[in-house]
């Protein structure tokens, strides 16, 4: 009904001067120029929007089929790693392999010379792959943040493994309250975060990145 109305007035206009109707025939593209171009960014955001969402769900689903692929627990990975190369275990995490496809345990450990090792173990038989040394410019955060605590890095592993299966420990050295920190996940691809504290080893959820 409106179109023909819009017709209508065109062609009334084009009788009194040709000027005013080429005027209100330019108006009526541009309105559906506008249109169109508002409909094809609104595709666009939805397209976007379900594309971030297939990301995030491409990355549940490949921690899931990590720890699903791990037969040596966090916990395991750790003692291995400090039966090849003595120290403290700081933190461990099951990840990609650099430029390969592989699944390992990399395992971080602060030496008594207060030197970094990277050690990775096959998470299917415990067995050191290799190490090599790393730079760290925390040692003095991390030596004060463990003085006086009692809680390992591979007990933190064990207490987190009640939640589910534990694929990264890592220990906290910043702010007030330092504690380990743990991932675990859950048949189905749940994820969640934990605190471990360094005393007690008590586990609690972690909500700082809920926001995020």
């Amino acid at each position: 009904m409106k179109r023909n109305i819009v017709i209508a007035a065109v062609t009334a206009a084009a009788l009194i001067g040709g000027g005013t109707a080429t005027a209100l025939a330019t108006t009526g593209d541009d309105q559906g120029s506008a249109r169109q171009a508002a409909n094809t960014r609104l595709s666009d955001d939805d397209g976007r929007d379900d594309q971030d969402g297939a990301d995030a769900q491409d990355d549940r689903d490949d921690d899931a089929a990590r720890a699903a692929s791990a037969d040596v627990t966090a916990s395991e990975a750790i003692a291995s790693a400090l039966k090849h190369t003595p120290g403290t275990a700081v933190s461990a995490e099951l990840d990609d392999e650099d430029d390969r496809a592989k699944v390992v345990w990399k395992v971080d450990v602060l030496s008594g010379d207060n030197s970094w090792h990277s050690v990775r173990i096959d998470p299917s038989n415990g067995k050191v792959l290799g190490s090599h040394a790393d730079d760290e410019d925390d040692t003095a955060q991390v030596r004060a943040a463990l003085k006086g605590s009692s809680v390992t890095a591979e007990e933190a592993a064990k207490a987190a493994a009640g939640k589910g299966t534990v694929t990264s420990v890592d220990l906290d050295e910043d702010g007030k309250n330092k504690s380990w920190e743990a991932e675990t996940h859950k048949s189905g691809g749940a994820k969640q975060d934990w605190k471990i504290d360094l005393g007690t080893g008590k586990v609690t959820a972690d909500h700082s990145d809920d926001q995020d």
